[in-house]
């Protein structure tokens, strides 16, 4: 567990602190903005609150692409789009939560892709990508020879984790899987030396009632943006 407390005003601005740190090597970056490939994920950031990048948004996101951002938006110029899909929760997980019994946790890897696809469509269709998994480490838990839950990490930082991809097959729901999972990785990362954090939508009561019961706190709102070409009228 860390031995101090963390920094944790990096959580203002989760993208980009994550692209210019853990996940540097997969960045594309132009001066004060930078994104994920978009084979990887849909998230894009900016250094700071109205930052001008213009010219760097025109090479970063192709005509028919959206980038989702998170906390920070940049100054938008003509011919662009910022929309606010949300306020969503961001909480963090300070001190390991009490272990859940479950099945065994399998960590998950290339020859599980298809499945782990199959399932974030079925249940997590916006933000899951071919090569999401290149982010972090997955896992999950098979039952009857299915994909029956899954849980992974997303963006970080040096001292801060995300945790993300929460999700249970329907034909799976009711048998503690999410918590078991979240349980385990949440200690784990810690005990690495690293906080989790996770960020979820208000609406989304069950999630949210979830974190909370396993010991996850909000530490604030954080802005959900989706941001695109304006559409030629």
């Amino acid at each position: 567990m860390p031995d101090h407390a963390p920094d944790s005003s990096v959580l203002d601005n989760p993208i980009w602190e994550s692209l210019r740190s853990r996940h540097r090597d997969l960045a594309l970056r132009i001066g004060d903005a930078a994104r994920y490939p978009a084979h990887v994920a849909p998230f894009f950031g900016v250094a700071a609150d109205g930052a001008d990048i213009g010219t760097a948004l025109t090479q970063l996101v192709p005509p028919d692409d959206t980038v989702l951002l998170l906390g920070v938006t940049p100054a938008v110029p003509d011919g662009w789009r910022l929309d606010k899909l949300a306020m969503l929760a961001q909480m963090v997980c300070p001190q390991r939560i009490d272990e859940v019994d479950g099945p065994a946790i399998l960590e998950l890897g290339e020859s599980h892709r298809e499945d782990v696809l199959a399932l974030t469509a079925l249940v997590y269709p916006h933000y899951f990508r071919p090569h999401t998994m290149d982010l972090g480490r997955y896992f999950g838990i098979y039952q009857d020879g299915r994909l029956a839950a899954i849980i992974g990490e997303r963006m970080g930082m040096d001292e801060f984790q995300e945790i993300s991809a929460v999700c249970t097959h329907p034909d799976f729901n009711g048998r503690g899987y999410a918590r078991h999972l979240l349980a385990w990785l949440s200690n784990d990362v810690l005990d690495r030396g690293r906080t989790p954090y996770l960020h979820v939508s208000h609406e989304n009561l069950r999630a949210k009632q979830l974190y909370e019961r396993s010991g996850y706190r909000d530490r604030r709102d954080i802005g959900f943006w989706s941001l695109r070409r304006a559409e030629l009228s």
